[in-house]
This record gives C-alpha cells, sequence and structure tokens, in this order.
C-alpha cells in the first residue's frame, strides 16, 4: 500500500467538509429574501430562476456528500483490515492515528508518547512501507 492509498481516507473526509460548507452558503442564499424585479419588463426564458438554480444545485451538492460518505466507509474499512494486518502494536497505533483519525506528525508521535517526534513516526511509516513493498 502506498502513502496516497493511505491518505485518501483524509482527503475524501476534507472533501466532505469542503462541500458541506458550500451546502451551508447555498441553503442560506436558498432562504434569504430577495428583493423581486417588478419593472413589468419581459426577461429571457430561465431569467429570475435563480431559487430554482440554487434548489438545483443543493440537490445535487447532497447526493454528493452522500456518495462521498459511502466512499469513507469503503476507504475505512479497507484502511482497518490492513491496519491489523500490521504485526507491530505501535505502529498499527501510528497507521492508525494518521491515516483513519487524520492526525498530523506531530500530533501522532505526541499520542503515541515515549519520546517520539513527528519525523521519527512519519520515517517508521516511510520503512514499514518500503519493507512491505518489496
Amino acid at each position: 500500500m502506498t502513502i496516497k492509498e493511505l491518505s485518501q481516507l483524509y482527503h475524501l473526509n476534507r472533501e466532505i467538509e469542503m462541500d458541506k460548507r458550500r451546502l451551508d452558503e447555498l441553503e442560506l442564499l436558498a432562504s434569504s429574501p430577495k428583493a423581486q424585479n417588478l419593472d413589468g419588463m419581459p426577461h429571457a426564458p430561465g431569467y429570475g430562476d435563480a431559487l430554482a438554480r440554487c434548489v438545483a444545485e443543493i440537490v445535487d451538492l447532497k447526493a454528493i456528500i452522500s456518495a462521498k460518505q459511502q466512499q469513507c466507509i469503503y476507504e475505512r474499512n479497507r484502511l482497518e483490515r490492513y491496519i491489523s494486518s500490521i504485526p507491530d502494536s505501535q505502529t498499527r497505533q501510528i497507521f492508525t492515528y494518521r491515516f483513519v483519525n487524520g492526525l498530523s506528525w506531530w500530533q501522532v508521535a505526541y499520542s503515541i508518547g515515549g519520546n517520539n517526534t513527528g519525523d521519527g513516526v512519519r520515517m517508521r511509516v516511510k520503512r514499514y512501507l518500503e519493507e512491505t513493498s518489496e
């Protein structure tokens, strides 16, 4: 397994958070009162359908978020199966803190304790991946 594969859950979670922020913005926009344009002038088809477009985007974004959440479940299960196959307990903890919980390297080192450093735990992961990829 590669660092890129191990990091998929982290990146998916960040995408979901980004999409949720956009969804909040759209829902606020859709619920805010708008001044009506009462100028009496004819407009091109589709003009003034901003609310309809906003609602359609909300529905699409909710479906996208749901699909990404399903993908997160798949990725987490895949990661947990891989991590459970690691023979050393401390290495399993490092992988879990980093790739499942999404902690930074220094947070992983702090969580592990034992005077570990961020660079130390990062190198331990790198060495383990190099050893097992051969």
